[in-house]
């Protein structure tokens, strides 16, 4: 099956985008049209969703999100409350904006929180901003939590996977319009590949290596 290069989230947005140029450009002409061009162009590429070659490698965590890594940190599981390793990415307005699974596994949990539209960057986004979390058990009984947080653009938070759904790494399950942050919660003992202030790639760039934990 063909992948599609442009998220079906955007369509509406960007037939609009490019109609409303196009209705300028008519009536005005293209200097005065120019503008509503580039934000057309600028909305076309966000919505941008690229093919990712998924690596096939056992125990493995691939980014959730395409962006930056702007933390890696201890911190506590959004659902168990226990110790975790957590991964914070940030994605701009010039990011990919659809989200892919981490691991392979079953959707032992969801929950959505409402909350404030800081600026997705910021620490204390992963507390306070509006947010969607899910978390994967994988085969060998680990748990993982992965978080949509929306930013002071980003106002919707998208998800398509639900409670006993079972999900394969680099699946796509969500997306973040316009600026946002994905953290991921991992066991304490992980092997953390990811450098802070690095870029990623969602589903095919490797963050760390999980340690069984059998049940």
């Amino acid at each position: 099956m063909t992948h599609p290069i442009i998220a079906r989230e955007g369509w509406g947005r960007i037939l609009a985008a490019f109609g409303l140029a196009g209705v300028v450009h008519l009536l005005a002409g293209f200097w005065v049209a120019l503008p509503f061009w580039m934000v057309a162009l600028l909305v076309l590429q966000f919505f941008r969703d690229p093919p990712r070659s998924v690596p096939d490698v056992p125990g493995v965590v691939v980014s959730p999100a395409h962006g930056r890594i702007v933390a890696i940190r201890p911190d506590q599981d959004p659902f168990s409350g226990a110790r975790s390793v957590r991964i914070s990415i940030f994605m701009n307005i010039f990011s990919v904006h659809s989200n892919r699974i981490p691991v392979a596994g079953q959707i032992v949990a969801r929950e959505y929180r409402p909350g404030r539209f800081l600026n997705a960057a910021l620490e204390k986004a992963s507390s306070e901003n509006e947010r969607c979390a899910v978390q994967i058990q994988t085969e060998q009984g680990v748990q993982v939590s992965s978080v949509q947080i929306a930013g002071w653009v980003a106002r919707r938070v998208l998800t398509y996977i639900d409670i006993g759904d079972t999900v394969t790494r680099g699946q796509r399950y969500g997306f973040i319009r316009f600026g946002s942050r994905v953290d991921v919660h991992l066991p304490p003992d992980s092997e953390v590949i990811a450098k802070a202030g690095k870029w990623v790639l969602s589903g095919s760039d490797i963050i760390a290596r999980l340690r069984p934990h059998p049940q």
